[in-house]
């Protein structure tokens, strides 16, 4: 099973291109899909933090 990790193809956190990482798609796509999430839902950025932090404790 693949582990969720941070990546060096990063913008802030590298939260995106770790997600886009383990997703197999391009970050771009990622990082679109993630700002509908924050200005629709609200729940992005609850979701990033909580990524970031993940990815920080696999490290």
């Amino acid at each position: 099973m693949a582990k969720f990790a941070l990546s060096n193809n990063k913008v802030i956190a590298g939260v995106c291109g770790g997600v886009a990482d383990f997703l197999n798609m391009d970050a771009k796509i990622v990082r679109i899909v993630w700002v509908i999430a924050v200005l629709f839902a609200g729940v992005g950025v609850l979701a990033y933090l909580l990524l970031w932090i993940i990815g920080l404790m696999q490290k």
